[in-house]
């Protein structure tokens, strides 16, 4: 059993000896187990109208010596699952009717094991050390990989990494790259058919001592020339399309470490839109 089903265990074997109070304490953290490690006591405190003295109380109930233990906890539990191999299982087509859902499944399952045995876990410790050491993290991609560079740029936004992705709408990639410098890092995602302004500006970005982190299908990826670590990650389809299954699952580890080694930040930045948006409410009531 990985650990994180081992502290959701512990608190379920306590969960009918729980006061009522406590009960809800134990539903938050059942139903928001991930984002356990960014909130204070006081945060849960106020989301379950429930005192800090019994948050506290809770963990102590369930085995630790206070709430700041079994945070720490948690939150090493998710760092593991983001370094260690967690093998996922193909559907059984003998128990689930056997169909294109199916087939389509199993392929994306088998592009998140394989993606899992390649990826090399300093490659990753660096990515996320490149991302939380830079000024300014740009992504870039075209085709599929334009949309998940997008999203990869939202999700580092969203936990306090200051990243934008470039836009081919107004000037090219290469005229963007100039306004970077050493301190900036660029994150390029390649795959087939590989984009030639894609590998172009790893290059440029590189000649101009910007660090390059690339996000592609093979070792032997034309982009990797020009990167300073590399990440694989297997995309393949049915169709002559990429698969984002697996690019996705990557996206989000990425985030994830990123948020739990720059927690301050992250939750300050949570408090803040947290404020933004109870202000934004107000006014259109």
């Amino acid at each position: 059993m990985s650990e994180h089903k081992e502290i959701k265990t512990q608190i379920q074997n306590h969960y009918n000896n729980l006061p009522k109070n406590q009960k809800k304490i134990a539903d938050y953290f059942l139903d928001n187990f991930n984002r356990i490690p960014f909130l204070s006591v006081h945060d849960i405190s106020e989301a379950t109208s429930l005192s800090v003295a019994s948050i506290v109380r809770f963990a102590q109930r369930i085995g630790y010596k206070g709430f700041l233990e079994m945070r720490a906890e948690i939150a090493g539990t998710l760092q593991n699952r983001i370094q260690n191999k967690e093998i996922f299982s193909l559907v059984d087509s003998k128990q689930i009717k056997s169909d294109t859902l199916t087939s389509v499944a199993n392929q994306d399952i088998v592009n998140i094991n394989e993606t899992l045995k390649l990826i090399d876990r300093k490659s990753f410790n660096k990515t996320v050390k490149f991302i939380l050491g830079s000024q300014n993290v740009y992504t870039a991609g075209m085709g599929i990989s334009f949309l998940l560079a997008q999203i990869l740029s939202y999700q580092l936004s969203q936990v306090a990494v200051k990243a934008s992705n470039l836009s081919g709408t107004y000037s090219t990639f290469l005229e963007q790259i100039l306004f970077m410098d050493s301190n900036d890092l660029l994150i390029a995602l390649s795959f087939p058919p590989y984009s030639k302004e894609t590998i172009e500006a790893a290059k440029f970005a590189k000649e101009r001592k910007v660090k390059v982190v690339s996000i592609t299908n093979r070792d032997a990826a034309p982009i990797v020339l020009y990167s300073d670590t590399h990440l694989v990650v297997r995309s393949e389809n049915m169709l002559f399309t990429n698969s984002i299954s697996a690019i996705s699952v990557v996206i989000n580890a990425i985030t994830t470490s990123c948020a739990i080694q720059n927690q301050s930040k992250a939750k300050k930045l949570l408090n803040e839109l947290n404020n933004l948006t109870k202000h934004q409410d107000n006014i259109i009531l």
